[in-house]
């Protein structure tokens, strides 16, 4: 995501901060925390909002493909035990499940979560900043420099993991392989047991 983890900091640090700041009165009352929203101060979270979208579908695409992320993750370890000539176009079946569940689960939560961020996120945002510290986040996120440098965060990601990948791969297959060999050993191993008096009785008859 790229602009949620600022503004979540920017929330984070002022609730630490006022945490840590002495109060010699009693807490407010819990309705004044409920207080009506000013319109300029709705107008700025809207807007901030707004510039968050991205970042806000970008989470809601994330949380949709999970699901579809583990299923494969586990199909992977599954396909090891087909016969080698039927993984390839298991694997294809598989995959294009995968791809129709995102296709169709993804809209779902993406315009759910634009639903649901004024009152999660703007409510976040009404409680702990004031008109000045909203208009000092859209400025921040307006900023032709913070455009730019969220603009070069795919080049930067895709550079490291390239770069990651290469020089890491010698030494992390092996270990992989070696914990897949070892899931399907213990498989393997827990299914024969059960599988061992079926072929006995069918030996019998």
């Amino acid at each position: 995501m790229k602009h949620i983890p600022l503004l979540l900091a920017l929330a984070l640090a002022s609730v630490a901060a006022q945490a840590q700041t002495p109060t010699a009165k009693p807490a407010a009352p819990a309705a004044s925390a409920a207080a009506p929203v000013s319109a300029a101060k709705k107008a700025l979270i809207d807007k901030i909002l707004h510039l968050q979208q991205p970042a806000i579908e970008a989470l809601a695409r994330q949380l949709a493909e999970q699901p579809a992320v583990q299923m494969l993750q586990r199909a992977g370890a599954a396909l090891q035990r087909l016969p080698v000539e039927q993984r390839e176009a298991v694997a294809k079946e598989i995959q294009s499940d995968a791809r129709k569940y995102a296709d169709e689960a993804t809209p779902i939560v993406r315009d759910r979560a634009i639903k649901l961020a004024p009152s999660t996120i703007g409510t976040v945002l009404a409680q702990n900043f004031n008109e000045d510290e909203l208009k000092q986040i859209i400025a921040i996120l307006e900023s032709p420099v913070n455009r730019k440098f969220q603009s070069l965060g795919g080049e930067m990601q895709r550079s490291l993991g390239e770069r990651l990948v290469a020089e890491t791969r010698a030494s992390v297959e092996p270990k992989v392989q070696a914990l897949e060999q070892s899931v399907i050993r213990r498989i393997n191993a827990a299914s024969a047991p059960a599988s061992a008096p079926a072929a006995a009785s069918a030996a019998k008859k």
